[in-house]
């Protein structure tokens, strides 16, 4: 099953989509999807959605999980995530994707059993979990391999136990 991992934000949106098989999951893309701050948003949320609507008519994902909002103490931040994050799914929806989120918490959990992992014990598990000769960069990128990593942890829990 292929999964496409998304880490919403407006300055960088990191994807990573995977072959998630039983017992073994392989990285087949990742990246960012980068915005310029001197651009209006509107302009900003169009960057997002086409990069996202290329990578789902390049890759063809079966599904996509996506890291839910970590609310802070800067509400600006927050509401541009939040902005990201909900033309994110937005693109997603259109495309017919069945869509999960999961908390930092969980994709933490999943990860490494530790959900107050820090991001490079989270890399390190990308990082061995795909087999890749080092972790990805930005952290955006990871944390999205680190969502389509858990994701595909649950979709294997879910079909063993039926």
């Amino acid at each position: 099953m292929h999964i496409l991992g998304l880490d919403p934000g407006l300055a960088t949106t990191g994807y990573g989509i995977i072959d998630a098989q039983l017992g073994a999951s392989k990285m087949i893309t990742c990246g960012a999807i980068r915005t310029k701050a001197d651009v209006p948003l509107a302009e900003r949320l169009v960057v997002i959605y086409d990069q996202i609507t290329f990578l789902l008519n390049t890759y063809h994902p079966e599904e996509a999980a996506v890291e839910q909002l970590f609310f802070n103490k800067n509400a600006t931040s927050a509401l541009t995530v939040g902005q990201a994050r909900g033309v994110s799914l937005l693109c997603l929806s259109q495309h017919q994707l069945t869509v999960h989120e999961y908390t930092p918490l969980q994709v933490k959990s999943s990860l490494t059993g530790n959900g107050r992992a820090d991001k490079s014990q989270v890399g390190f598990m990308v990082k061995a979990l795909l087999n890749l000769r080092e972790v990805p960069r930005p952290d955006d990128v990871a944390d999205a391999l680190a969502v389509a990593i858990c994701h595909s942890f649950h979709a294997t829990s879910r079909i063993t136990h039926l």
